[in-house]
C-alpha cells in the first residue's frame, strides 16, 4: 500500500462521499501527450519520434516528464527535442500552456508550474 501511495494522487472529497486518486502515470501520459501535439516538438527526451508514437498508439509518452504534487496543484518539468527551424521560445511557452491547459481540463487542478528544458534540437528532414 506504501508504492500505491507514492504512485498516485489521492484527492478528498469534501463531502464524504469517497475519495478519487490519479495514478502519476496517468498525469504524466497526459502532460507528454500535450507536449508532442505541440508545433515544433520533435519527441520527448528518451523517447520515440512523434511519427512513431501515432504508430504506436501513443504509449509511453510519461518519458521526459516528472509531475510533483503540492496543495493540490501540480509542478510539471519537461524535457524534449525541438525541430530545427522553430524559436525554442516560443515552442517552450506553447508547451508550457498546452501542458497547463490539459491536466485543467483533464484532472480540473491547477498546474502551478511548467518548467521546460530543451535538451537538443532534431536537425533531421521529414
Amino acid at each position: 500500500m506504501e508504492d500505491e501511495k507514492k504512485a498516485t494522487l489521492t484527492i478528498q472529497d469534501e463531502k464524504g462521499i469517497g475519495f478519487i486518486r490519479i495514478a502519476d502515470d496517468v498525469v504524466s501520459n497526459i502532460a507528454g501527450l500535450a507536449v508532442t501535439e505541440v508545433e515544433g516538438v520533435s519527441r520527448l527526451s528518451g523517447n520515440v519520434p512523434n511519427e512513431l508514437v501515432a504508430k504506436l498508439g501513443k504509449k509511453n509518452l510519461s518519458k521526459g516528464i516528472r509531475v510533483t504534487y503540492a496543495d493540490r496543484t501540480f509542478t510539471v518539468d519537461v524535457s524534449c527535442i525541438v525541430k530545427f527551424g522553430f524559436n525554442i521560445v516560443e515552442v517552450s511557452k506553447a508547451i508550457q500552456e498546452k501542458v497547463r491547459q490539459a491536466l485543467l481540463t483533464m484532472t480540473g487542478l491547477e498546474v502551478a508550474k511548467v518548467n521546460v528544458k530543451i535538451s537538443g534540437i532534431d536537425f533531421s528532414e521529414k
